[in-house]
C-alpha cells in the first residue's frame, strides 16, 4: 500500500567538493560551482549529476541526502533567531511537509522505499542510514545545533530512477514503509506506520 503526501521542495544543493572538512574552527572550504539549485538531475544508482558523491561506489547508498526543513525549528531556541538557511546543513534535498527521518533504516529495520515527484514524474529512492549531524553545525548554524539536530539530520538515500527534481510543490509517496526485522523467538515482520 502506498501513501501520498503533498510536500514542498524548499532547497536543492549540489556540492562538487566537501566544504565541511577539517576543523570547524578554520571555517568551511570554498565550494566553487556548488550550492543552491532550482533543479537537480538524478541518475539511478549514481546520485546527483555534478555532486561529489555522483558515481562513487563507496557512497552508492548515501548518494542523495534528504532533510526535513521542520528539523531546523529545533535549532531556533539555541540560535535565538528564526530557523537558519537550510542550505547550511549541506543536505541535497530539503522538504517541508513530511517527517523524513522516519524513512531511515535502523538496527532493527531496513529503510523505506519512497518516491518524489515535482512534476516531471516520480523518482524512487531507497532510504538507508540516518544522516548524523556533525560538529560543523555548531559553527555554521548556531552553538548547540549539532545536539538539537540529533535524530533529525535527514536520511541518506540511493536513487533507483533517473529524473529531475525542481523547487516547489511535490508529492512524496511511501512505497514501502521501513520493515522491522522478525523477532528472534518467532513472529512475523512488522512495518512502520508510514504506509498508513
Amino acid at each position: 500500500m502506498t501513501s501520498a503526501h503533498p510536500v514542498e521542495i524548499v532547497a536543492l544543493l549540489v556540492s562538487p567538493v566537501h566544504a565541511y572538512e577539517g576543523r570547524p574552527r578554520n571555517g568551511p572550504r570554498p565550494d566553487a560551482g556548488g550550492g543552491a539549485r532550482d533543479h537537480i538531475d538524478i541518475r539511478a544508482g549514481l546520485g546527483i549529476v555534478g555532486d561529489r558523491y555522483h558515481a562513487q561506489a563507496a557512497h552508492r547508498h548515501a548518494a542523495v541526502t534528504v532533510f526535513a526543513a521542520e528539523s531546523l525549528d529545533a535549532v531556533t531556541p539555541v540560535a535565538g533567531s528564526p530557523p537558519p538557511d537550510p542550505l547550511l546543513t549541506r543536505r541535497n534535498v530539503v522538504l517541508r511537509g513530511f517527517p523524513v527521518d522516519e524513512l531511515a533504516s535502523a538496527r532493527d529495520h531496513d529503510g523505506a522505499e519512497f518516491s518524489l515527484d515535482s512534476g516531471g514524474g516520480p523518482i524512487r529512492f531507497r532510504a538507508h542510514r540516518p544522516a548524523r549531524p556533525c560538529g560543523w553545525l555548531d559553527v555554521v548554524l548556531a552553538p548547540g545545533a549539532q545536539r538539537a539536530l540529533r535524530g533529525r539530520g535527514g536520511v541518506r538515500c540511493e536513487p533507483l530512477d533517473d529524473g529531475r527534481l525542481d523547487l516547489g510543490p511535490a508529492v512524496l509517496r511511501v512505497l514501502r514503509a521501513p520493515a522491522v526485522a522478525v523477532a528472534a523467538v518467532g513472529g512475523s515482520p512488522r512495518t512502520g506506520d508510514l504506509g498508513r
